[in-house]
């Protein structure tokens, strides 16, 4: 700059620019930032508001104001919309009004922000000596903030040094298109002016609810007792006040999946009797309630007693598998959502928490499981973890080839020319048959007998060797699927019990 000269005291940095920004607040005194920055932080400029939030990411907010419409072309604010609002979901209708034009300033105002979008505007420097206290203010232009702050004071050129000096920063107005909250905007035609009903209805990320769920396990009794809590998140930059609150249970198409439904043994038909749009679940909250800015919250929409449970010690082991050491059964929690099975109502999916009271009667920890959005009558087993006690280990413990003394021949290839067969290519294939014994050898350490649930996976090998039987069973066994039998053991207390299942395949 000619005739100028430079005095470069150093640099500073974004948090000190930050903090140089942040001393506007106490300084600006009538103007707009003050007047924002004092307001009641309850305070809003919402109306009836209603929100619906699903459980795949995102969320339809209905907000309903008391707004005085200019005749002719006006332009109407609606600050308090969510911070990530998709503007293309945008919907308005007030009566006799029709809308032209809509924006949304998301440039929220922040301290850095604020230093930012004042390139080029004149401020305030406030520099307090700090051995006397004194106070002297300069005028300075702000120039840059990359990488720092360069500021024209003057006829010279500074960088602001980040040394910890206290210096404050007092800008003159709010910069445009720089708000304190998110605020939509909407150029409107009407034929009338007066106060009517204007509302906004808009879909956003930024709040969610999953359930969860508090068990009770009595084994005594062989009951739980079961509590449904909702867990609201909101991190749209927004507080919904005092708003209508609606849960779907559900993905609808366009955002989520599939939930997982491992843990279902069967799926239920019995009739929940809840509301439901399209094919979802509706679970609304009772009372209106106020969703805070960066609050997670819990609302209670389930609670019920003894719901029939029982306990099983499950273990599934693989065709054929050796196994070097014993391996813990599973613990898992068996209960119907059947109104006959005392619960009758449609699970969302969450995490089911069990809890078991210990010889003095306090609840204790005993695992938990998630499980997928459940109709009503499902069965559902949730593993808890392994059981400490109950071991299972499977063996090969025989197994030889039986021949059947025949050989096929079978077509494989077939040569074509000109439409007529010229050549076919065959090769002999064995029919081959064995006979497979295997062992399982089970351990109870518990002092009470106990019924393990063994299962044998894999006995469909695919479409070469569908073809298996049971030779012999020491517990008559029960065929879940073509590649899955299931056999409910007893083993004594405190004992062990080896258990051989013979089978005859062929590939």
């Amino acid at each position: 700059m000619e005739g100028s000269t430079m005095a470069v005291n150093g640099r500073i940095t974004m948090r000190r620019a930050i903090a140089l920004a942040s001393g506007t607040l106490a300084v600006l005194g009538a103007s707009q930032l003050t007047a924002q920055s004092s307001a009641d932080p309850d305070s809003t400029a919402q109306g009836d508001v209603s929100v619906t939030i699903y459980q795949n990411g995102q969320s339809l907010v209905q907000d309903i104001r008391q707004i005085n419409i200019a005749n002719g072309r006006s332009r109407i604010e609606f600050p308090d919309v969510s911070s990530q609002i998709r503007a293309e979901t945008l919907s308005f209708a007030a009566a006799d009004t029709a809308i032209i034009e809509q924006n949304f300033d998301f440039d929220l105002l922040t301290p850095g922000k604020l230093m930012e979008k004042a390139i080029g505007q004149t401020i305030t420097l406030v520099r307090t000596n700090p051995a006397t206290g004194a106070e002297t203010r300069e005028r300075a232009k702000i120039l840059s903030t990359a990488g720092g702050v360069v500021v024209q004071i003057g006829n010279r050129i500074e960088v602001l040094r980040d040394d910890g000096l206290p210096v404050r920063a007092v800008f003159d107005r709010v910069p445009p298109n720089l708000r304190a909250r998110p605020t939509l905007s909407v150029n409107v035609n009407s034929t009338r002016s007066g106060v009517r009903p204007a509302s906004i209805r808009y879909l956003t990320p930024g709040l969610g609810w999953t359930a969860d769920y508090v068990a009770l396990y009595d084994e005594g009794s062989s009951a739980i007792d079961m509590q449904g809590w909702v867990t609201l998140t909101n991190t749209t930059g927004t507080t919904y006040h005092n708003a209508s609150t609606l849960l779907v249970a559900g993905s609808p198409n366009g955002r989520g999946g599939r939930t997982n439904q491992r843990n279902m043994v069967r799926a239920g038909t019995e009739s929940s009797g809840r509301e439901q749009v399209g094919d979802f679940y509706l679970y609304p909250i009772d009372a209106r309630t106020t969703i805070a800015d960066k609050q997670t919250k819990q609302v209670s929409f389930l609670d019920v007693q003894g719901v029939r449970a029982r306990k099983i010690y499950r273990r599934n082991v693989g065709w054929m598998r050796n196994e070097r050491n014993p391996v813990n059964v599973s613990s898992e929690l068996s209960f119907n959502t059947s109104s006959e099975g005392g619960l009758g109502d449609a699970l969302p999916a969450g995490t089911v928490r069990f809890y078991q009271r210990d010889s003095q009667g306090t609840p204790q920890f005993i695992g938990e499981n998630t499980i997928g959005h459940t109709p009503t009558g499902s069965e559902l087993s949730l593993r808890t973890g392994d059981a400490f006690d109950i071991f299972v280990q499977s063996e090969v413990e025989k197994r030889e080839e039986i021949t059947s003394g025949e050989w096929e021949k079978t077509g494989r290839f077939t040569v074509y020319k000109d439409g007529t067969e010229t050549a076919r290519i065959e090769e002999e294939r064995p029919k081959k048959f064995y006979q497979t014994t295997m062992r399982y050898t089970m351990t109870n350490a518990k002092d009470v007998p106990v019924e393990v649930d063994l299962v044998q996976s894999g006995l469909d090998r695919g479409w070469w060797s569908r073809d298996y039987r049971i030779i012999s069973e020491d517990v008559p066994g029960a065929q879940i699927n073509t590649d899955q039998r299931k056999w409910v053991v007893p083993i004594p207390a405190n004992g062990k019990r080896e258990f051989r299942v013979t089978f005859a395949t062929r590939y």
